[in-house]
């Protein structure tokens, strides 16, 4: 079977799509930034090697710390004249945003698969859960911002490459409802070509956004630690996030700041493996490259082999491979279930993690092979793909026994006792969501209460959620105000009530998580 890419999904044409769409801020050679007021090519552009197939395109233009001071002023200005716009006006302007992006829906779409490797139908579903969850914000706000009025500064968004549309669009919109500028660094490893497109429409709806890019070592601190930043929303991996919290220690500024953690599926006293399996088939969507993926299963002894019997078949059926590759041009895109990881240095380094599980002592339960498995251009780079793995025992000393590792590696522990149970599922720390499988009602709810995460989901997993549905998390997978529905709203807004969320010196949550 011979493979092409699909017409008109080429690089070249995604681009030149894109800069038709919003000319102001794409040039010929590079993306622009979105700096006081205007596009412009400030900042040294760099290369982006895309993870779909190894080819090198156009990477953001990292500008250094003074332009970056230069910009936050210039946003804080715009705060402090969007402030005094009212929120009808406000609603028109974010409307007039979500209807242009949603105009521009498969461009945004295929960018993402360019830059970050999302296969088609994910990268579809980013884009429109993105503008479907403004959607309802703006049928909500009034009774949101009720009583309530922007920050004193602009929100400062340093956002991770994986949903720059559903997670950083979404809430910088949801931000600008609010009343409040919006300050967006674009993220070093992807997304950047995405967010520019999305931000030249919200820059023409009128709305007060800036986007630019840089080393985050050269402009972290300024847009966190500025006078001028009202509020921070970090999504990212722990390391960063506790730099992040450190740097806010003092400063008494609002921020939330989602974090990493080790998602786990527990087992106990269960017979729908059916059921499960099709959670296990579902999980696997994008590389399990999300906040809220579960790589590990915490199973009781005499289940195991009812477990195994789901699972092989699960991960056996996984479909990954070049996401734009089609076998005639009348062919829809192909419906994978991955594409790339975020590219090959982080691929190499998930082979790394499985071969020292092994030796160290894990079962090897599964290890795919790319080059059999997968669905690829003849001749392309594969370097950033790989294929999904399990252990089984991983040993305590592993690098991954307490953390994600952000791809298909899974892993299984095998438990004898209810406590056993809990200290694995709670092995890193807290987490944002976890899960148990059981046939048990008064089991899953006692355990589900000891379990150090935010969301618990009895026999289905749990997400981040939409429009009304709160998240956060425990331990060191967040920290700050808990955001989603009326909290993100809050968390961005000043008014009377306790900000819920994780912070420093107390911990509150809401009624109903």
């Amino acid at each position: 079977m011979t493979l092409q890419i699909k017409p008109g999904t080429t690089w070249d044409e995604v681009y030149a799509r894109a800069r038709a769409a919003a000319p102001e801020a794409f040039d010929a050679d590079r993306i622009l930034n979105l700096t006081g007021g205007e596009w412009s090519r400030s900042g040294t552009p760099g290369e982006h090697v895309t993870p779909v197939d190894g080819s090198v395109i156009a990477g953001p233009p990292r500008l250094v710390r003074e332009e970056a001071e230069a910009a936050v002023r210039y946003a804080a200005g715009e705060h402090r004249e969007w402030a005094k716009v009212g929120l009808e006006e406000r609603k028109s302007r974010v409307a007039a945003a979500v209807a242009e992006m949603r105009a521009q829906r498969d461009t945004l779409a295929l960018l993402l698969v360019w830059e970050i490797g999302k296969p088609w139908r994910l990268a579809c579903a980013d884009v429109d859960r993105a503008l479907d969850g403004v959607d309802w914000y703006l049928g909500q706000i009034d009774r949101q911002m009720d009583g309530r009025t922007p920050l004193p500064g602009p929100v400062s968004n340093i956002a991770s490459w994986n949903y720059p549309m559903s997670v950083q669009v979404h809430a910088e919109l949801v931000q600008c409802l609010a009343g409040n500028a919006v300050v967006a660094k674009t993220p070093s490893q992807g997304g950047f070509h995405t967010l520019t497109l999305a931000h030249a429409i919200m820059k023409r709806a009128g709305l007060p956004v800036s986007l630019l890019s840089g080393v985050g070592s050269s402009l972290g601190d300024v847009l966190i630690r500025s006078e001028e930043i009202g509020c921070l929303a970090f999504v990212g991996g722990r390391a960063n996030g506790r730099k992040a919290a450190t740097s806010l220690a003092d400063t008494g500024k609002r921020h939330f700041l989602e974090q990493e953690g080790l998602n786990a599926w527990g087992v106990w006293d269960f017979s729908d493996w059916d059921g499960l399996a099709a959670h296990l088939k579902k999980g696997f969507e994008y590389a399990k490259q999300r906040c809220t993926a579960y790589p590990r299963y915490v199973v009781q002894r005499e289940l195991f082999p009812e477990f195994l019997q789901a699972y092989l078949p699960v991960v056996r059926s996984i479909r990954f491979g070049h996401p734009l590759a089609v076998e005639t041009s009348f062919d829809p895109l192909p419906d994978l279930d991955f594409g790339p990881v975020i590219h090959a240095t982080k691929a190499a380094e998930l082979r790394e993690h499985y071969a020292a599980a092994v030796t160290g002592g894990a079962i090897p339960l599964y290890r795919g092979d790319v080059n059999e498995d997968g669905r690829f251009l003849d001749g392309q780079d594969t370097s950033a793909y790989v294929a999904p793995a399990c252990v089984l025992g991983p040993p305590s000393n592993w690098s991954l026994h307490h953390s994600e590792p952000f791809g298909p590696l899974d892993s299984v522990v095998i438990v004898d006792t209810e406590s056993e149970l809990l200290a694995a599922m709670n092995a890193s720390n807290g987490s944002l969501v976890a899960s148990v499988a059981t046939d048990d009602a008064d089991f899953g709810a006692r355990v589900g209460e000891q379990l150090q995460a935010f969301k618990v989901g009895i026999n289905k997993p749990r997400s981040r959620g939409d429009r009304e549905e709160v998240f956060g998390g425990k331990g060191a997978s967040w920290k700050g105000a808990f955001v989603g529905g009326d909290l993100l709203v809050h968390a961005v807004s000043e008014g009377d009530g306790q900000i819920f969320g994780n912070f420093p010196t107390y911990s509150l949550y809401p009624e109903t998580v």
